[in-house]
């Protein structure tokens, strides 16, 4: 069947909690407003106040409420308006969420998600279009999960749920209007599993969440030159699919990373040093990466799509790697 992002999402949660009545979602505006952008439309008539909660606007509070639901055995869905606002609950995610089970000696699990939007999403400015995966995947104890796809969306939200670790699930907002054909029934799709988006010979693009969709608009402009390239989308930042990663570039014998976030200590910047570790002796050229200029989102729309990765700059690098254009 053929979903958006959103609806796909939706379809995740409700199914979820049908299926377990210790789910429940709370947040701001997820119940009578039906989220921010509509990814619980419907929940709050179909399971009612109890596990649809509309929360202040205190996401250090509502944090701290639902680890505690998840450490006395409740499996919450917290959703965040943004990522950007996750800086207020930091302490709560970071210094107890990621940690109470290794600090309890595994008394307490932790089947918590934390969801919502992150990256860009056309001007909204500095304080609301920031990358923060580099930052929670850099702490041990938290799963940091980026879907590309309605399908993906689908399959790594219902899986995340039935996790017992606490999960860090990021939706592309701007892809929350994006379609896709989503497999009819049961749809699981196991966390720590990448996908190849497109197969290729000549160049490997690594690339996640919406980036993916810029990588294979770039990969349609190269295959009228002539040049296959193959685009992955590891799906899950942390844990990563790294030998996915790995037999791409053996095959391909070229990386080129593309990631929405800044290069300085990006996910990029990881995935570079650990091709470069493992792939040494395949790789025919150095490993490309394409960020995010490193300056504050501007507001005007042609700076934001300025310094944001797109189409020509990817080919350029692609043909930087195949030494079909300088550095």
């Amino acid at each position: 069947m053929r979903l958006s992002y959103r609806e796909a999402l939706n379809q995740a949660m409700s199914e979820e909690m049908d299926r377990d009545a210790d789910i429940f979602l709370m947040g701001e505006e997820v119940g009578h407003y039906q989220g921010a952008y509509k990814v619980s439309q419907g929940m709050l008539q179909k399971f009612g106040e109890k596990r649809v909660i509309d929360t202040p606007i205190a996401e250090c509070g509502f944090a701290g409420v639902g680890i505690g639901a998840a450490m006395v055995g409740l499996r919450p869905i917290v959703e965040f308006m943004t990522w950007n606002f996750s800086l207020v609950a930091i302490d709560q995610i970071i210094n107890t969420a990621a940690k109470v089970r290794l600090m309890s000696g595994g008394q307490f699990k932790m089947p918590i998600v934390f969801r919502g939007p992150g990256g860009a999403a056309g001007q909204l400015g500095a304080q609301h279009s920031q990358c923060f995966e580099s930052m929670y995947a850099n702490c041990p104890g938290l799963k940091v999960v980026m879907p590309s796809t309605p399908a993906d969306a689908k399959g790594l939200l219902k899986a995340a749920i039935r996790d017992d670790d606490p999960i860090i699930f990021i939706e592309g907002e701007r892809l929350y209007g994006f379609q896709g054909e989503v497999p009819e029934g049961e749809h699981l799709v196991p966390i720590g599993k990448g996908d190849i988006k497109r197969e290729g010979t000549d160049c490997t693009i690594v690339s996640w969440s919406k980036m993916v969709h810029t990588a294979l608009e770039a990969a349609e402009e190269l295959a009228k030159e002539n040049i296959s390239v193959e685009v992955v989308d590891p799906r899950t930042i942390r844990p990563l699919d790294e030998e996915m990663i790995f037999e791409s570039v053996r095959k391909t014998n070229r990386c080129v990373i593309l990631e929405e976030g800044y290069s300085f200590s990006g996910i990029g910047a990881e995935i570079a040093a650990r091709v470069q570790s493992k792939c040494f002796d395949d790789l025919d050229a150095p490993i490309e990466r394409i960020n995010r200029f490193e300056v504050p989102m501007p507001y005007a729309p042609n700076l934001e799509a300025l310094i944001t990765p797109d189409v020509p700059r990817i080919v350029a690098a692609v043909k930087r790697a195949m030494y079909l254009e300088k550095n």
